[in-house]
């Protein structure tokens, strides 16, 4: 999912998460609104002209669980985490010919913990 939405608008971004069928979908999409909202207000960006620059997906701590099984014996169950980083950057368009340049003019950087979905 984080492949679908690296260097698009958030504008074109949000639509593509929302017709996903995948469950970590709207979480996904719930973590890029919060930036967007970070940005607008720390940074007085424009939310028009925001693109995700940069989304990583990161492994953190597992959780260790065992389920009973037959004869006394435990099968282990490894509950997996991930922390999810998004970077948004501003554009701006100097002519309405060229391509829009991309400049650091406001960045926000938004990490947080959710379950890894498989």
């Amino acid at each position: 999912m984080a492949d679908l939405v690296r260097g698009k608008k958030v504008q074109h971004a949000l639509p593509v998460l929302n017709a996903l069928t995948k469950r970590a979908s709207g979480p996904f999409a719930k973590l890029i609104l919060s930036a967007v909202a970070n940005a607008v207000h720390n940074h007085n960006a424009n939310k028009d002209s925001l693109v995700i620059a940069e989304v990583r997906v990161d492994e953190s701590p597992t959780l260790k669980r065992s389920m009973p099984r037959a004869r006394g014996r435990a099968f282990p169950i490894n509950k997996r985490t991930s922390r999810i980083f998004i970077r948004l950057e501003e554009i701006q368009a100097t002519t309405e010919e060229k391509a829009p340049k991309k400049a650091r003019v406001a960045k926000t950087e938004k990490v947080t913990k959710a379950k890894k979905v498989k």
